[in-house]
């Protein structure tokens, strides 16, 4: 079995847009005709771009090989171009490519992914969201609102949530580090105030910021949160300078989560070996593929350190993340776009079950998913934006910062 054809669907989710402007799906076929899915999160450059880059690493370093040989091909995109260290487009391209690989081992072994992996370990993974409006709610002003996103957070735990994700603190700018606006922390303590009130100690409270702090900046942050005692304080500081996580870490009272930007088991390592952080989120569709985190969480065991895969794209990760988590000891939780999200039921038929806060782990082979090329095609992103982008504007300290949540507005594109 070879390794023959590849196709890309980018498609665009209908408004909201819940997991970004666009999802970028590689499809592969082997010389017997067996199909695999998989997805790419990185989106560093466009996606015509990255639909080039994604064809260029297919071609050289994958067509015509045997889906088995991951490693292999792992090692190629890993040392392309005589690099041998992350990068997060090349690395980005092959993750999606990867999955593809094990959906095509698992179909024509007819067993689930999560099988060849090491067997089962996780039925259901314990499953998170972030708080979005909800019916009645106006999204113009829920993004700064906390008894809004209080509200929300009841409904959330009402269906069965465990954990709940909010980041009031923004902005995300593209200066790098600053330090939190007055304001800023204020109303990031008056989220956790509210929603805890509002979910008691049915649910845990999950901080998320996106690397917008300084290292001083992101200790004064969290400890200002630290009676409302949050599972974690998420990607405090920017992922460009992995030793400063550790003084975070040792300076705030709440477990540091990172790693939804970061690419391959040697970053990770990293934040291992310091003690940056505790909880690791890796995102599929950049961190290498499934083997690789597969390997990150191997790595993590040792240090006795908990794996929380990252979801803010499409269902093809999510899938690939169940699998990795349904055949690991260390999970802790797996996050989902609300209850699965509508639009990333209907591209994979509804194909994963989520039930009462827990994901069950597919048993049909490979990824386990049924992937609709009929709505993927009916959907296709036609704009030239990114799937997601920071801010130039610096951090507003006079009139605060209003910070409208991961998805285009409707009429955007």
């Amino acid at each position: 079995m070879k390794l023959q054809d590849l196709e890309i669907f980018v498609v665009a989710p209908p408004a909201p847009g819940w997991g970004g402007r666009y999802w970028i799906f590689p499809k592969l076929t082997t010389d017997t005709g067996v199909v695999g899915y998989g997805e790419c999160y990185a989106s560093t450059v466009g996606p015509e771009a990255m639909k080039a880059v994604i064809a260029d690493v297919f071609a050289r370093h994958m067509q015509g090989e045997n889906p088995e040989n991951i490693e292999m091909m792992f090692r190629r995109a890993y040392s392309s171009g005589f690099t041998q260290r992350p990068d997060p487009t090349v690395i980005g391209a092959f993750s999606g490519l990867e999955m593809a690989c094990w959906d095509i081992l698992g179909k024509d072994r007819d067993r689930p992914v999560w099988a060849l992996l090491g067997g089962m370990m996780n039925e259901r993974l314990r499953s998170y969201t972030y708080l979005y409006p909800q019916p009645g709610q106006k999204m113009s002003t829920f993004w700064t609102d906390p008894d809004a996103q209080a509200k929300a957070a009841s409904a959330m735990v009402d269906l069965g949530f465990t954990a709940v994700k909010f980041d009031p603190a923004g902005p995300y700018t593209l200066r790098g580090g600053h330090q939190p606006a007055m304001s800023d922390i204020t109303r990031s303590v008056e989220f956790c105030r509210a929603i805890r009130e509002a979910v008691g100690d049915k649910a845990d409270l999950l901080f998320g910021t996106h690397g917008q702090f300084t290292t001083a900046g992101a200790i004064r942050l969290g400890q200002a949160l630290e009676p409302y005692s949050p599972l974690w304080f998420e990607e405090p500081i920017p992922p460009d300078n992995l030793l400063e996580f550790a003084e975070v870490a040792r300076a705030v009272r709440i477990p540091v989560a990172t790693g939804e930007r970061l690419a391959t088991k040697a970053e990770f390592a990293t934040l291992l070996r310091t003690g940056g952080a505790k909880i690791l989120q890796p995102a599929l569709g950049r961190v290498g593929g499934i083997w690789e985190a597969k390997k990150i969480a191997a790595l993590a065991e040792v240090f006795n350190a908990e794996m929380a895969p990252h979801l803010y794209c499409g269902p093809v990760e999510w899938a690939a993340s169940i699998h990795l988590g349904a055949s690991i000891p260390n999970l802790l939780i797996a996050e989902t776009i609300e209850t699965g999200g509508a639009f990333h039921m209907k591209l994979i038929r509804n194909s994963i079950r989520w039930e009462a806060g827990f994901i069950h782990a597919p048993t049909a082979p490979g990824l386990g998913i049924e992937f609709d090329e009929d709505v993927a095609r009916a959907h296709p992103y036609t704009g030239d934006r990114l799937h997601l982008e920071m801010q130039e504007a610096p951090c507003d300290y006079a009139n605060g910062n209003d910070f409208q949540g991961g998805a285009p507005a409707p009429t955007e594109d």
